[in-house]
């Protein structure tokens, strides 16, 4: 009899590695990953480009009408893409720019409603692993296994630094740390959907773990799990 298939999330603050640990988590389960943060940056790329105004519902509406979002695997990562309206734009909606609007265009609650109808559909099936900041208590409020990352401040700073460096080496800590402080205020303290730790969520904070470490201690919770389902 195969194993259960169960609906696992992560959520937590910026720069905590939700979306490493997810991928990782999903390829040894056989699940599907759904980045959910590159949903909102793919929608944030978007708005940057055609100009939307975000105090504008109907503007906003519009656009969103004309968003269409998909993942498609990418043998040469070992992970899969995000693809808006077609176009492959994995690479530019981790710049800088984008990182810069997400938050604010995010905290939208249409767009936020948008996002969630998506994740909602992706995850019918279950068999998925999920990642963002509201999945445990938004969207799959269900999920047998929740999980809530966070770290010290200092280390996301250096590890956002070093992943932005690799496309733009100008980039500088203060300037790292002034987008995460913001960052976490808005997620935080939006109105609609805020980034909260589900009640039944376990921490993971990976200040001191290595990512072999972190990946240990998350797949023994999901195994527990999944074996007690069958």
């Amino acid at each position: 009899m195969p194993d259960k298939k169960i609906i696992i999330t992560l959520d937590g603050w910026s720069s905590c590695g939700k979306s490493t640990l997810a991928r990782a988590m999903a390829s040894a389960l056989g699940y599907v990953f759904v980045d959910s943060g590159a949903m909102y940056r793919a929608i944030t790329l978007y708005f940057i480009r055609n100009q939307i105004d975000i105090a504008d519902p109907v503007a906003v509406e519009k656009a969103l009408a004309s968003v269409q979002l998909q993942f498609v695997f990418n043998p040469a990562r070992g992970a899969s893409d995000i693809l808006l309206n077609g176009e492959n734009v994995e690479a530019l909606i981790r710049e800088m720019a984008v990182a810069s609007r997400v938050s604010e265009i995010a905290t939208l609650a249409r767009v936020r409603q948008f996002a969630v109808q998506q994740q909602q559909r992706l995850g019918k099936e279950k068999g998925i692993v999920m990642d963002g900041r509201d999945i445990g208590t938004v969207v799959f409020p269900q999920a047998e296994l929740k999980i809530f990352m966070t770290a010290d401040k200092d280390i996301r700073v250096q590890r956002r630094l070093k992943e932005l460096q690799q496309s733009d080496p100008a980039i500088t800590a203060a300037m790292v740390r002034d987008n995460l402080e913001q960052r976490d205020y808005m997620d935080a303290n939006r109105v609609e959907s805020p980034l909260r730790q589900a009640v039944d969520a376990r921490v993971l904070d990976n200040s001191n773990l290595s990512p072999a470490q972190q990946f240990e201690l998350a797949m023994g919770w999901a195994n527990a799990i999944i074996n007690q389902a069958n």
